[in-house]
């Protein structure tokens, strides 16, 4: 499995952790994310992961800010992309079993790391559903 991460400053500390608990269960990654806590503007981070899981170059994305709200706005304009923000893990497992959402969105600011890392697990444990939800996944995306 291969997995695209990106992060704004709010997200660095974050974002290593991340990458920390992903190597050590051997999934490859991809880092589009700053290594820096000075500011940055998050779509430049947000747009390479968007277009991995937009093309299938990797399997999921995960993207950090500090509300989660920013990354998932801008990675939803993708068409194959459902950016799912999330700040438990409950919301993370619904987000993947009723929207196959296939990036997880972390607002760094409202959770902790180990909330985050539980996410992360319970993101990429849970499997789609599909059945009912599957004819409304399929109505997400809309080119107008």
């Amino acid at each position: 499995m291969k997995i695209a991460i990106g992060n704004d400053h709010a997200g660095t500390e974050y974002k290593f952790a991340v990458i920390k608990y992903l190597e050590s269960i051997d999934i490859d990654i991809t880092n589009y994310g700053t290594n820096e806590n000075s500011s940055v503007d998050y779509p430049d981070f947000v747009h390479p992961v968007a277009k991995d899981v937009d093309t299938e170059k990797v399997s999921f994305g995960i993207l950090i800010c500090g509300s989660g709200n920013g990354v998932a706005m801008t990675a939803n304009k993708y068409k194959n992309v459902r950016a799912g923000l999330c700040w438990t893990k409950e919301i993370t497992e619904l987000t993947r079993l009723h929207n196959n959402a296939n990036i997880l969105c972390i607002p760094a600011r409202f959770t902790s790391q180990p909330q985050a890392l539980e996410m992360v697990k319970t993101f990429l444990d849970t499997k789609f559903e599909a059945g009912r939800h599957l004819d409304r996944v399929h109505k997400i995306p809309i080119c107008i």
